[in-house]
């Protein structure tokens, strides 16, 4: 698998970004790679249209009947500049907190019930390891990709 973008643009993408990996990071391939997961498992659901070439393609770009949020077309073939920069603002960041991308949690052992009278509550709730431990949600990759993706809960079909 690779990563999008290149490790030469990855290197001018730091570079202009005043960033500076950390001393014994993994190679910017190895990064790209990570970051390009995390990109495309966290978003991939909400990313407009449908792999170009099905399920047997390795990433989620490029994408066919994408349409960006202003209504600008996405190329069939294209990678949008966003998801390329997205996925470097990831691999900086795992670079930084090596294997933050790749946690898990879970809520076993979270359950709460409270009772109050005759009403009785039963809920879960993120709590100590497996709150600290969550994916994280970085708000600059948000940011550069907020301008194609559809809303989480967006309908499959618009009534009015």
């Amino acid at each position: 698998m690779a990563g999008y973008g290149a490790d030469q643009s990855f290197g001018d993408w730091l570079a202009a970004n005043g960033y500076v990996m950390p001393e014994g990071s993994p190679s910017a391939a190895v990064l790209r790679q990570r970051g390009s997961s995390y990109i495309d498992g966290l978003y991939g659901a909400r990313f407009p249209g449908t792999p170009t070439n099905g399920i047997a393609q390795e990433r989620a770009w490029p994408r066919t009947g994408a349409v960006a949020a202003s209504g600008e077309a996405i190329a069939s073939d294209a990678i949008p500049n966003a998801v390329i920069e997205a996925s470097y603002f990831a691999a900086y960041y795992e670079a930084q907190n090596p294997g933050a991308l790749t946690v898990a949690a879970s809520a076993a052992g979270a359950v709460k019930r409270e009772k109050v009278g005759s009403l009785e509550t039963e809920y879960f709730e993120a709590s100590g390891s497996a709150a600290a431990n969550a994916i994280p949600v970085l708000s600059a990759v948000e940011g550069l990709l907020a301008p194609i993706l559809a809303p989480a809960d967006f309908p499959a079909v618009l009534v009015v």
